[in-house]
């Protein structure tokens, strides 16, 4: 594999015995793109639209003096329906045997029917096998075999700075688009918001400044080696070069867990959280500056009745330190922890009520689903 060292060109066109060569740098990303395009699929949603009919009916009126005189008065009425497609976004194959990966907010509308297209134009109806209520994830399946498919990666060890391919529908309109950055940062948390109004945190994503557009929701954010380090899911508003991608080591278990169940099945605690930070701790006078606060959200308790945290006696305004001994900071947040746990996994919680410090043991339940 070529390198490049300090001896080697700049990143561009040189020229050599009358042509033009591309660097070492250019030729892998070619290759790379060349190699993972035909495993990255758009996905169409389609949807029985009623048709609107506007008419006029004559109607009668009266006037001032009692003369009576007809009048068109328009009317609407719906006449049958029409498929059209409501949405778009990217996605991509993981396996030959036609699983694949995109967001959950690009199969949203449980009404809708969705079809992929790859890239030799060949167009598959596809199952959404599961949504996940946690991740912006959902796992979509195409009948057929032989496949292209992207090996994934691993994010766990990711450098800011390392080179970022992304590849998606660009736009709902440009499929296949290719464009190329660096991983700008690690470990954001960001909120998220989507067409149908919802919003929603995502914690350990990776920033990144290859051109994250609409559509490309879904594709797939890749390394020089063409394997997935993660899945494109946002951008930034009102930014420029600012995109997100969801990690994938944080999305291998539920890749492992449809195909084993049929189903997401992953570990939870039952409750609604906010991360303590040295600012939150001096706003609201808190007594430490680390761990997590259980606060209500958007209507929600702070604990989930039922739930593995309401049964160990977790209440709104508790705040958990630790977790099976680690302390939960900003860097080592509580979902990465959880995660690496299995359903059933029995774990202690340090948690600290008021001014008093306690450890509380529960068994972790399996996370409600769609």
């Amino acid at each position: 594999r070529s390198t490049l060292s300090s001896s080697s060109p700049a990143p561009d066109v040189y020229k050599r015995q009358g042509r033009q060569l591309l660097s070492d740098y250019e030729a892998i990303v070619v290759q790379t793109v060349a190699k993972a395009n035909p495993a990255v699929v758009s996905i169409v949603a389609t949807k029985d639209i009623p048709i609107i009919e506007h008419y006029y009916e004559e109607e009668l009126f009266q006037d001032f003096f009692g003369g009576r005189f007809f009048m068109p008065v328009p009317r609407y009425r719906e006449k049958g329906t029409e498929e059209k497609e409501i949405s778009g976004g990217s996605g991509f194959l993981f396996s030959k045997d036609g699983w694949i990966i995109t967001n959950r907010h690009v199969v949203a509308d449980n009404d809708a029917r969705y079809s992929v297209l790859l890239l030799d134009e060949r167009e598959f109806s596809a199952e959404v096998v599961a949504r996940d209520t946690f991740l912006d994830i959902a796992v979509l399946k195409i009948d057929g075999d032989d496949f292209p498919y992207l090996e994934l990666g691993s994010s766990g060890d990711l450098k800011v700075g390392q080179t970022t391919i992304a590849i998606g529908t660009a736009l709902g309109e440009f499929r296949n688009t290719v464009s190329t950055g660096i991983v700008s940062g690690l470990a954001r948390s960001i909120l998220a918001g989507d067409s149908w109004g919802r919003v929603e945190l995502l914690e350990e994503v990776i920033q990144t400044d290859a051109a994250i557009n609409p559509g490309n929701s879904g594709g797939p954010l890749l390394d020089l080696n063409g394997r997935v380090i993660g899945v494109n899911v946002a951008m930034a508003i009102d930014s420029q070069n600012i995109g997100f991608a969801l990690p994938i080591d944080s999305i291998k278990s539920v890749i492992d867990s449809v195909k084993e169940h049929g189903r997401i099945v992953r570990p939870f605690i039952g409750i609604y959280y906010q991360a303590i930070t040295s600012e939150l701790a001096e706003l609201e006078n808190l007594p430490v500056d680390y761990g997590v606060i259980l606060i209500s959200s958007q209507n929600q308790p702070a604990v989930v009745p039922n739930s593995p945290a309401q049964k160990a006696g977790l209440r709104m305004g508790d705040i958990i330190l630790e977790f099976d001994g680690e302390k939960i900071t900003i860097e080592n947040t509580l979902v990465k922890m959880i995660r690496q746990k299995k359903v059933g996994d029995e774990i202690v919680l340090k948690i600290l009520s008021g001014r008093e410090e306690r450890e509380v043991s529960l068994v972790l339940g399996e996370a409600p689903t769609e």
